[in-house]
Order: C-alpha cells, then structure tokens, then sequence
C-alpha cells in the first residue's frame, strides 16, 4: 500500500479549513466552500466538529469563524518542550540591550521561517511579524540567514521550480540573484533583508548553528530604513548580531566560528 492509501480525507479537509481560516482571518461557511471547492454541507460538519473542539471560534455578531488560541498554545507548549527558546531568551536581552531595536528568533520550516521569539522596541515600524508568523526565506534576513549555509543541492530543491513573488521592488525574484545574494551572506557572516519583504525596514540577520555545523535557526535586528538613511544607526549591528549568535550556537555544541 501507498502512503495516499492511509490517508483520512475528512481529516485533510479540516485542516485545509484550519489554514485557510489561518490564511484570511475569518470567514463563512459559504465563503469557505467556495475557496476550498468543497460542499457547503461538508464545510458545515467539519467547522462544527473543529469548534466543539475548541479549534474554531465563531464571532457572534457576523456568524463567521476564527482560529481559536488553541493551535497557538499547543505550538507554544511544542517549542517551549524544546527548550530553545529559553535557552536563547537571555542572548536575545543581551542584543535588545545592545542595539535598542527589535530583535527576532526564527526556524526554518520548508521554505518558511517561522517567528517563535521576539523582543519589541518602541522605534520599530509595526508590521504584522509576530510570533507564530511565517514568511518566505528568500526575502527576509533571518531566512537567507539559514539557506546561506545549505547544501547547494538542498537549496535547488527548495527553489528549483520555485516563481519568487516580488513582495517589493527589491525582493530578489531569481535563483541565481538568490544564490549571489547567499555568496556575500557567507563571506561576511551576517545577512541583511533590505526592504525585500516590507518597505521601510531592514533587517540584519545572523544564524544559529548546531553541534554539527548546521543553521537550525536564525536572530535578527529590524531596523526602519529611515534610521539608516537619517545616519541614526551607530552600531555595527551585523558585527554584533553575528558575535551573539556565536555565543548562542557555542552553548548549542558548536566550537566553530561562523567565519
């Protein structure tokens, strides 16, 4: 048997309904069928179940339905179970402290990144980057700084059939601007998103690396690029961003600098 013969539809169903909801924020039933393609009676029972599970919330004033806080606390409780959060809480602080901006944690998962820390600074441009978020890694600094030091194979098939969507005028659209992009990341230690996914801020990004040498996750310093422009921006933040995640990767095993 095929892995396809195991798989329960009716599941698969209610966790498209779980993303799309993720996706859009709230909606109908009927406007759930019909981005979904499925039958409005079907989206029914499902969103039904998933509420009486408390997965789903239904806003009393329009009828429609939410994600509750649920798949948040139990994603919570899985990365606090790692431990890694904590463990980087107080190198986090230490950069907070250092450059008075805000500063992010995140880990890869597929061609996502996924914000599971951060640290707010009051100057910062507010955009929506909380923790739970998920962005592409080719246009943000803690992305690029994670594929910088990925086998070459595993980075085309991330992005071999990949079509790169410009998110602004600066978001690198090619493989190959990908991959010269990750050539300077390498040989300066440290990656720099400027304005490729949000305009109007910048962001440095240094990665964590393991016992064995491999980036599990990335930190970084959102800066608005007026500060830059202004000449507001005193500190080297590439410099410090790539000295504390060599102080996290070192209490993760790894002995080698990232040079």
């Amino acid at each position: 048997m095929t892995q396809r013969d195991y798989v329960v539809k009716s599941v698969v169903k209610a966790l498209d309904i779980l993303e799309m909801l993720d996706q859009e924020k709230e909606l109908g039933i009927s406007e759930l069928a019909e981005k979904l393609q499925l039958d409005k009676s079907t989206v029914h029972r499902l969103v039904t179940t998933l509420k009486m599970k408390g997965y789903v919330t239904q806003n009393q004033t329009n009828q429609k339905y939410a994600n509750s806080i649920r798949l948040f606390e139990m994603g919570n409780r899985m990365i606090e179970g790692m431990g890694f959060r904590r463990q980087c809480q107080p190198y986090l602080e230490e950069l907070a402290m250092r450059t008075h901006e805000t500063v992010n944690l995140a880990i890869q998962d597929g061609h996502e990144i996924i914000y599971i820390d951060k640290i707010e600074s009051r100057a910062t441009i507010k955009v929506d980057l909380g923790i739970g978020k998920r962005l592409p890694m080719y246009c943000t600094g803690l992305g690029k700084a994670i594929l910088a030091w990925l086998p070459e194979e595993e980075l085309d098939q991330l992005y071999g059939e990949t079509v790169f969507k410009p998110y602004t005028p600066k978001t690198l659209t090619t493989l190959q601007a990908l991959k010269e992009a990750l050539a300077v990341i390498r040989q300066q230690g440290y990656s720099l998103d400027d304005e490729e996914y949000v305009v109007g801020l910048m962001c440095v990004a240094a990665p964590i690396w393991n016992h064995q040498r491999r980036p599990i996750a990335a930190i970084s310093v959102a800066v608005p690029e007026y500060r830059f422009k202004e000449g507001l921006v005193t500190t080297d933040y590439g410099e410090v961003v790539k000295e504390i995640s060599e102080k996290m990767s070192r209490e993760l095993g790894c002995r080698q600098e990232n040079k």
